[in-house]
């Protein structure tokens, strides 16, 4: 083999900067690793690289990259060329200098024919092995090795390091993203939507799970024979309610609806003293006051001697003008529970003056002032308002009122008042709360009356909404303090069924049940 000439050429300083050599037919390879090697010029043509790229795909980067990637087979010698490669990456030379040693053509040749020629100069190496021998002009087929296996030496003129190695760093930049292992959050810092299939949320601690129902001893039934069933069966065995207790639960339910809105104000008017207005208020209240869960009071609204407190145990001594007094101090349910009075039934009752000595009377004024401080602590406010219906507290009650009631008695006089009642307010604006009114007749007299009930029933059903019948009860017609629990079956059954009546009455327009 002829001996390589080492020879070199003066270098300028801009030649030595750039890392460009102006001729290559005189490289010395031997300092580099090469040994009798032989060197070939290439013709290459690669995709355009456009600046938008900023990431390359792995699978693109593959495939474009292997372009540039010549592996010559040639046995042996193949790794003392690779390793020339790595050396010469290992120069230190700029990021941004142009890479010497390729020219590409503009002619477009496959990535997998390679033109080979040997250097000028230089003989051509005789191939050893099945190493086919290689001449000028012929053509070799180069083995794309992937890239994990293979080390790539550029053909791109003008480019920089940096920009040569762009598309290799945007490779282990994606892989190291999709590599990136994500931590495990802390149990206390999920939501519950987060929490694994082996992990149970709150919601599954429900009663039905944890309680242990055969244990739970169930409640006493009523009535007589489902009584001595259950006991003779040792709690075992229980009967189904009479059709009496239905009906009682039944009632209960009804009264003890929720309503809706702010407080309701429920007025009961009466055109005749002595027919029994205070006492139906004291019955209404106890009976709501009794099944529902919330605050029921009623007001004495009379302007002269009203004697609503008088039917409760447990009078207070406040009336209704030590509120209107006081109303500024109210602040609280405490407050205005020193003035009220409560019976056994959780009803409050706010009295009327009962000094004589008193020249001003209760006015519109003054009910304004006590409506607005029950309306913010009371769900259903009644309103036992005084004898006739043009006194100065009418007005103002009938205009906070959400529903009537117009107190009867079971004689002809007094039917034909409460039937002009109902004519007044259809006459001066309130034709819509004396359609949607309940007439409550009630028998204050011992004794069968004279007059027909059914005939009563009938007429005041062709005007209002409801009717209700209060029976006789010697315990109210004392006249004195009155307890719910003494009162006669038929009496406390006609009470609740008024109050149910009223609380279907203050429910929104087409709600029934």
């Amino acid at each position: 083999m002829t001996p390589v000439m080492r020879e070199r050429d003066n270098e300028t300083s801009d030649d030595v900067d750039n890392g460009v050599l102006e001729r290559t037919d005189n490289l010395e390879t031997t300092g580099i690793g090469i040994v009798d090697g032989t060197t070939a010029q290439i013709d290459l043509a690669l995709p355009s690289l456009s600046d938008d790229d900023d990431y390359v795909d792995e699978e693109d980067y593959v495939d474009g990259g292997a372009a540039g990637r010549v592996v010559d087979d040639r046995g042996a010698d193949d790794g003392a060329a690779d390793d020339a490669s790595v050396a010469h990456g290992d120069e230190p030379v700029a990021d941004d200098q142009p890479i010497a040693g390729a020219e590409i053509s503009g002619a477009e040749v496959s990535p997998a024919e390679v033109i080979a020629e040997p250097a000028s100069g230089e003989p051509a190496e005789e191939p050893t092995g099945d190493s086919s021998a290689v001449s000028e002009g012929d053509v070799v087929d180069a083995e794309v090795v992937p890239a994990a296996t293979t080390t790539a030496v550029s053909t791109q003129t003008g480019s920089t390091r940096r920009a040569m190695h762009h598309a290799a760093g945007d490779k282990h930049a994606l892989e190291r993203v999709r590599g990136a292992r994500v931590e495990e959050e802390p149990l206390q810092s999920r939501r519950l939507d987060q929490l694994g299939a082996d992990r149970e949320s709150p919601e599954l601690l429900t009663a039905d799970r944890l309680i242990d129902r055969s244990r739970v001893a169930a409640s006493e039934p009523e009535g007589l024979w489902q009584r001595l069933v259950y006991g003779a069966t040792a709690r075992r065995v229980i009967l189904a309610d009479s059709p009496r207790v239905r009906a009682r639960k039944e009632l209960d339910r009804r009264i003890s609806v929720p309503l809706t809105g702010g407080a309701k104000f429920v007025p009961v008017l009466s055109r005749k003293g002595g027919v029994g207005k205070t006492s139906v208020t004291t019955l209404l209240g106890m009976a709501l006051a009794d099944a529902r869960e919330d605050r029921v009071i009623a007001v004495d609204a009379n302007p002269d001697r009203g004697t609503l407190a008088e039917r409760i145990e447990r009078p207070s001594g406040k009336t209704v003008r030590d509120l209107v007094r006081s109303r500024n101090e109210v602040t609280g349910f405490n407050d205005l529970s020193a003035i009220v009075a409560r019976d056994e039934t959780r009803l409050d009752i706010l009295a009327s003056d009962a000094d004589p000595h008193l020249s001003e009377a209760f006015s519109d004024r003054d009910y304004h002032d006590v409506a607005a401080i029950a309306a913010h602590y009371y769900s259903i406010v009644l309103t036992d308002s005084g004898t006739g219906i043009v006194h100065s507290v009418m007005d103002a009650t009938l205009e906070l009122a959400d529903q009537l009631l117009i107190v009867a008695g079971r004689s002809v006089d007094e039917a034909k008042l409460a039937s002009e009642t109902l004519s007044w307010l259809e006459s001066n604006g309130y034709a819509e709360l004396a359609r949607s009114a309940v007439v409550v007749l009630n028998t204050s007299r011992p004794g069968a009356s004279l007059v027909r009930p059914s005939e009563l029933e009938a007429h005041f059903r062709t005007r209002v909404r409801a009717v209700v019948t209060i029976p006789y009860d010697a315990h109210i017609a004392t006249g004195g303090p009155i307890s719910f629990r003494d009162l006669a079956a038929p009496t406390r059954l006609a009470a609740r069924e008024l109050a149910a009546v009223v609380v279907e009455g203050l429910r929104p327009s087409g709600v029934v049940r």
